[in-house]
């Protein structure tokens, strides 16, 4: 266990955690952020980021970077962890990172989504060896290929926009007759000639022998079953709050998402939640960044009150 006590703890290095830190070390509060993967969290995945303010056009990796040497720059600290617990006694937290026990007298958890899996026969065994959740990461790999996308939300189809530019072709799979992506995005998906619709189906098994060489999909309407051939496939079916860890805090509603008022303040006082862990309606960089500043100045207004 540190002795030190921290003003905040920030659990998690996206783009939530990163600016709450900026706001928190700017108001001359001492700061310990920590991460378990790398900072930036999905945005270390996105290929292109048009709708965040001040960049026409920015990848998700710089933008990254740019977030995580800002985040340092006022004194914030840093380190890797895996968090397990949180416990709160009297006025501080113990927030259990591996084997080292930190001590604050706030905590902002911004620990993120993760993709959700199709859980069929086929995707464990082949992961990496034709399965992805990452375009970006491992596009490349399939240039000149066939392909498909399993989802109808802005991440299925920017990431099937960004393939299109490597594969021969795209074949979205959507169990709805219709996107849930922004209208814009839609549009550019439905104008490309080598990107494919499979509407009101799923996909129920990936097949292959080394390697994936098709999927077989279900139409949720005829229950007629199809074959595709492809080389890859690629999941976007919905997102995992992270927020297991916390479970005993008694913060997380049934869907997995913390709650939080206008402050974002959870029910635990001292305890706030920011970015796409939090129960809210958008979830994009920029909400997240929102929701960082909004956090870390609820922090800063407890510790005030603690004095």
């Amino acid at each position: 266990m540190t002795e030190r006590i921290y003003d905040l703890i920030i659990v998690g290095a996206g783009p939530a955690g990163m600016t709450a830190s900026i706001y928190a070390s700017r108001a001359n509060m001492s700061v310990l952020m920590l991460e378990r993967k790398y900072p930036g969290g999905q945005m270390q995945s996105t290929e292109e980021i048009e709708n965040y303010t001040g960049y026409e056009h920015i990848t998700g990796p710089e933008l990254s970077e740019k977030m995580f040497e800002h985040s340092k720059k006022f004194g914030t600290e840093f380190a890797f962890g895996n968090i397990t617990k949180i416990e709160v006694k009297e006025d501080l937290k113990y927030v259990t990172a591996g084997s080292t026990v930190y001590i604050a007298k706030t905590v902002i958890v911004a620990t993120g989504c993760e993709h959700r899996n199709l859980n069929v026969p086929g995707e464990k065994e082949f992961s990496g060896k034709g399965v992805s959740y990452c375009a970006v990461c491992d596009g490349a790999f399939f240039r000149n290929k066939e392909v498909v996308v399993v989802g109808g939300g802005d991440s299925a189809v920017e990431e099937a926009l960004y393939l299109s530019n490597l594969v021969s072709k795209v074949t979205i799979v959507h169990r709805r007759d219709e996107l849930r992506a922004q209208k814009i995005i839609q549009d550019r998906a439905f104008a490309k000639d080598n990107i494919e619709f499979i509407w009101d189906s799923v996909v129920t098994e990936i097949k292959g022998e080394r390697k994936v060489s098709s999927v077989e999909v279900r139409n949720v309407k005829t229950e007629e079953i199809s074959s595709i051939p492809t080389d890859g496939i690629f999941i976007y079916v919905g997102r995992i709050p992270q927020t297991n860890d916390f479970t005993d805090l008694g913060i997380i509603n049934s869907s997995g998402y913390i709650p939080t008022n206008e402050k974002l303040e959870t029910t635990i006082p001292g305890i706030f939640a920011a970015g796409d862990v939090r129960e809210k309606e958008i979830r994009q960089v920029v909400t997240a960044t929102s929701d960082g500043a909004i956090a870390a100045q609820g922090a800063y207004s407890f510790v005030e009150s603690l004095k």
